[in-house]
């Protein structure tokens, strides 16, 4: 576990009131207890949580709601955080120290260094992603996320029956993320019908998702399996 300060400076965000003064604190005196220092490379990950369990990997947690949710009601299961901005950092923060959580920790850096800098091979029981970025226009899909060589790293890093779980609610980017797992040749569909999975009832709406229930979009999840 990281014992350095928050890893980005905090008066821009500051002054432009992106952080809140509450948010700003559990940067300060939080972060050495819950944050992991991607610098420091490949984690032992029993070490950190001392104690061995099933490991959850969740990328962009956005203001760490859901994510701070399941911990809570699955102390059995281990949970780290990947996010980038330093708001939503904070409020976890607060939010682990509010319910005393003991199995969550964070990264603030990109999902692709974490998991190629710092979690080990088949060490995760199951990635998340919930509402990335869709980069909607066509001349940006280049930048999301699920491209290239990401599900090879994601399925090397999970163990064998591990799953990929995400949920959109652009139908281009779902569709385009089932191509490319497919494609893999890694993972196998567990929806029926190799379609879209039904949204589990243990996992809370995120804020994007509540905004595009309220205009009526429909949400897309995904549930695939490390073969």
């Amino acid at each position: 576990m990281s014992s350095k300060r928050f890893p980005h400076p905090l008066c821009a965000y500051v002054s432009r009131g992106r952080v809140t003064a509450a948010q700003r604190r559990a940067l300060e005196h939080s972060w050495p207890r819950w944050g992991l220092d991607v610098s420091a490379g490949f984690v032992d990950l029993d070490a950190v949580f001392t104690r061995w369990a099933p490991r959850v990997l969740e990328i962009g947690f956005g203001d760490g709601e859901s994510l701070l949710a399941m911990a809570v009601a699955m102390p059995e299961r281990d949970f780290i955080g990947v996010e980038i901005y330093p708001a939503g950092i904070g409020k976890l923060l607060l939010g682990i120290e509010r319910e005393r959580v003991g199995n969550l920790r964070i990264y603030r850096a990109d999902a692709s260094e974490v998991l190629r800098s710092c979690i080990g091979h088949g060490t995760l029981d199951a990635v998340q992603l919930f509402f990335p970025d869709p980069w909607p226009k066509k001349r940006h899909h280049k930048r999301r996320l699920v491209a290239g060589d990401f599900p090879r790293l994601v399925a090397d890093r999970l163990s064998l029956g591990g799953h990929f779980h995400a949920a959109t609610d652009c139908l281009h980017y779902a569709q385009q993320m089932c191509q490319i797992l497919g494609e893999s040749g890694a993972f196998v569909n567990l929806a029926p019908n190799g379609g879209f999975a039904p949204r589990p009832s243990w996992r809370r709406a995120t804020r994007f998702e509540r905004r595009a229930h309220a205009a009526s979009e429909t949400v897309y999840e995904l549930l695939w399996q490390r073969v």
